[in-house]
């Protein structure tokens, strides 16, 4: 009879942590604006201690019919193509043909057990990210040139969570969530029928918390670099899981020998090679659950052999006091990105300027695919923007260029994703929870 009341005083006082876990997740807010969070000398406030992190997640509900995003003056924008399942990732081809990876989240068990992975799955789930992988490659084709693909097809299919591709002499790399596949491809197919390649196992595993992997290639071919985010937030789990990760890879296009091209990057995604310095950039997601105004996500050039901190220090130098200390003291080596993005605004897509035909307020820059916050109240990202450049260099504060994927009770009628120049000049935008490709022209 005396274990009936002992065991109420438990339930009860988990009950109490949990509203009270609830509470705390939901009421800590932003003290700077996400324009405080960005530029070359973004605003850095001391870290909070979270029990329970920041939660604020726009729960996903698509676009109606009739409706679409918000473009800056001057700009318009149409549906490139609707109905796709998850569009993840673009490569526009040379005769106009696009390639776009409808894909999600692989099987990971390890980082979906406990009370934190049921957390994270519900979490994806309100956020659009809780259906089930297409994995294949679709191509659409705009024959007529009226920016809108009157038809597709399946080019891949049975891939495992595709993500990047790369067209260079006359294969076509697909990067899955666990290998970098090689396929014979000419502009024109519609199909490929003959199995990949495989040029190198990337990181993956019954965790894999960062799944997506990108890939570009260098100018001649010849070389291919990935990205490999990190395996958790803050190495959280250890570094032994973290072997090959929160990377960029150099791959050998012919053999699949690689390196590690730079490294301390928690979760590059998007790459890009910068017109003018001809340096590789990306766009990287920075850590997560130390308060609504910090880390910002940020825009860089990669440097061979370069240190961008993670999971010890973030932003040049800052130390995160949540991970143990660090054994080789690289502090010193650490490199200051190039240019913060804002906090917590899953800056994913990347690409320059080159090509683009949107006026010439958008003709030396980067635009960048902000798929939208979690962790941050109020929420942050959720847009595509544009950085201006001077000289190679990024200056000033982002330009809005497609916004509206928040409406009016912010939910999310979409998230973008990739962003790319088509053979015309429009920008492309993939929408994986508006399952649509945008198309983004001068008025």
């Amino acid at each position: 009879m005396k274990k009936r009341p002992l065991i109420i005083v438990a339930l009860l006082v988990v009950l109490a942590i949990i509203i009270g876990g609830y509470f705390v997740m939901n009421s800590e807010k932003a003290s700077l604006s996400v324009a405080d969070v960005q530029g070359t000398s973004p605003k850095l406030v001391e870290p909070k201690k979270q029990l329970f992190p920041t939660v604020n997640v726009a729960p996903a509900i698509g676009w109606k019919e009739g409706e679409a995003p918000t473009p800056a003056p001057g700009l318009t924008v149409k549906a490139f193509a609707s109905g796709l399942d998850h569009p993840r990732w673009l490569l526009p081809l040379a005769n106009g043909d696009v390639l776009v990876a409808e894909s999600n989240a692989p099987p990971k068990p390890d980082d979906s057990n406990g009370i934190r992975g049921w957390a994270q799955r519900k979490l994806m789930g309100r956020a659009g990210a809780g259906v089930a992988s297409a994995n294949r490659i679709t191509l659409l084709r705009d024959a007529d040139g009226d920016g809108v693909a009157e038809s597709r097809s399946v080019l891949l299919s049975g891939l495992n969570s595709p993500f990047g591709m790369a067209l260079a002499n006359g294969q076509l790399y697909v990067a899955d969530t666990d290998k970098l596949l090689r396929f014979p491809f000419v502009p024109g197919q519609t199909k490929i029928d003959v199995p990949g390649v495989k040029l190198v196992d990337l990181p993956a595993g019954r965790r894999n918390h960062h799944w997506t992997k990108n890939v570009i290639a260098s100018e001649d071919g010849s070389k291919l670099y990935v990205t490999v985010g990190s395996n958790s937030n803050v190495a959280e789990h250890g570094m032994e899981v973290e072997k090959g990760r929160a990377a960029i890879w150099e791959v050998d296009a012919k053999t699949g020998k690689h390196r590690i091209f730079a490294y301390g990057l928690r979760n590059p995604n998007g790459m890009a090679w910068n017109p003018d310095s001809k340096m590789l950039w990306t766009v990287v997601n920075e850590r997560d659950e130390i308060g609504s105004d910090i880390v910002p996500d940020y825009l860089t050039s990669v440097q061979f052999g370069g240190f961008y901190g993670w999971p010890w220090y973030y932003w040049g130098g800052y130390v995160d006091k949540r991970v143990p200390a660090d054994p080789d003291d690289l502090r010193q080596y650490v490199i200051r990105p190039d240019y913060a993005l804002g906090p917590h605004t899953a800056s994913l897509g990347l690409t320059f300027a080159t090509g683009a035909k949107l006026g010439p307020q958008f003709a030396s820059g980067a635009f960048i695919g902000q798929h939208g916050s979690w962790n941050r109240r109020p929420k942050s990202g959720y847009k595509v923007v544009y950085v201006p450049f001077v000289k190679g260099r990024p200056t000033g504060k982002p330009v809005d260029v497609l916004t509206g994927f928040l409406n009016a009770e912010e939910e999310a009628r979409g998230r973008p994703v990739a962003v790319v120049v088509d053979r015309t000049g429009g920008l492309l935008v993939a929408d994986d929870v508006g399952n649509k490709i945008w198309r983004v022209a001068a008025r």
